[in-house]
């Protein structure tokens, strides 16, 4: 009888491959797991669907038509975008916007680390004077308009008053009746409203920085500038860009209450910009449409600043 031949040792592999593989715990995921996510996610996208996206939608294509609010709405195309171009009001309101953005975030970033940095200090009663630069920041735009209106006033208000008092009776002015001045006594309402808010972020930003760091640059010879300069500002430089895409959102869509209570955008037009302009537009003179397209058209300058605020926050971080 011959041997039989030994098996190669191919074989059971052979055999094995041929076999079906069990799958293991974690080569499919339970396809409940996305049912359930996809049933808590969709109340938030059905919301988010209903009150964000078409809203935009239908309002961008309301901006494409003619219509007053009542009668039915002619479509006319790009006709309002292109008006836009030629509203010599909307281009000074656009104009006065851009005034607005480049004071607001020079005078909001050095004033609020300015007072951060004056709030860090150890000295007496800081709870109370944190607690009190906060303080505007919760008072309404109405009041605070109304507060502002009786301190620039040209006959009693407080402000001509105190130059009387410390011997600058020259300097009295109509505050905001003079087209000079207007717009920038309305800056100074906006930043002393904000101040606060900036600094506390600061504030906030401040209290990150080990104080080693401090401790090393001091006995390396550093003073307050250097220690300032080389030390707190590129640790608080994200602080920054965040406090600058706030106050340049602010500047553009969130003054209508301030200059509509101050101003309402007088005098002839000096203090005029977008958003009062759209809404007189689109409730005095019921241009729904037209107004419709100068809010796209402010959502777009907007939207590209931020999106560039934003690559220079990312090319400053990976410059660190």
């Amino acid at each position: 009888m011959s041997a039989a031949p030994a098996p190669s040792p191919d074989a059971g592999a052979g055999r094995g491959a041929l076999l079906p593989r069990r799958p293991g715990r974690t080569s499919h995921a339970p396809s409940g797991d996305g049912l359930a996510a996809a049933a808590m996610i969709l109340p938030a996208a059905i919301l988010f669907g209903l009150f964000y996206v078409w809203p935009f939608a239908s309002g961008f294509w309301l901006s494409l038509h003619s219509w007053d609010g009542f009668s039915p709405p002619v479509f006319i195309g790009m006709a309002n975008y292109v008006r836009l171009a030629s509203d010599r009001i909307f281009l000074g309101a656009l104009e006065n916007n851009i005034i607005f953005v480049i004071a607001i975030l020079i005078l909001k970033n050095v004033l609020g680390l300015g007072l951060a940095l004056l709030l860090n200090r150890a000295m007496v009663g800081r709870s109370f004077f944190r607690a009190a630069a906060f303080v505007p920041v919760t008072m309404s735009f109405v009041a605070v308009g109304l507060l502002w209106s009786w301190i620039y006033n040209p006959v009693f208000g407080l402000l001509n008053a105190g130059l009387d008092l410390f011997g600058l009776g020259f300097l009295k002015h109509s505050w905001l009746g003079d087209a000079n001045t207007a717009l920038y006594a309305i800056i100074a309402v906006d930043v002393w409203k904000w101040l606060g808010f900036h600094g506390v972020i600061y504030l906030a930003g401040l209290q990150t920085i080990p104080a080693e760091l401090y401790e090393s640059a001091t006995m390396d010879g550093a003073g307050r500038f250097r220690r300032f300069w080389h030390v707190t500002l590129p640790l608080i430089m994200p602080i920054v860009f965040i406090n600058s895409i706030l106050g340049l959102s602010g500047a553009f869509v969130r003054n209508f209450d301030i200059v509509y209570v101050l101003t309402k955008g007088g005098p002839n037009h000096a203090t005029e910009v977008a958003l009062t302009y759209m809404m007189t537009k689109a409730f005095q003179d019921g241009a729904m449409s037209y107004a419709a397209a100068m809010g796209y058209v402010l959502f777009m300058i907007v939207g590209l600043a931020c999106v560039g605020l934003l690559a220079l926050m990312r090319r400053q971080r990976l410059a660190l």
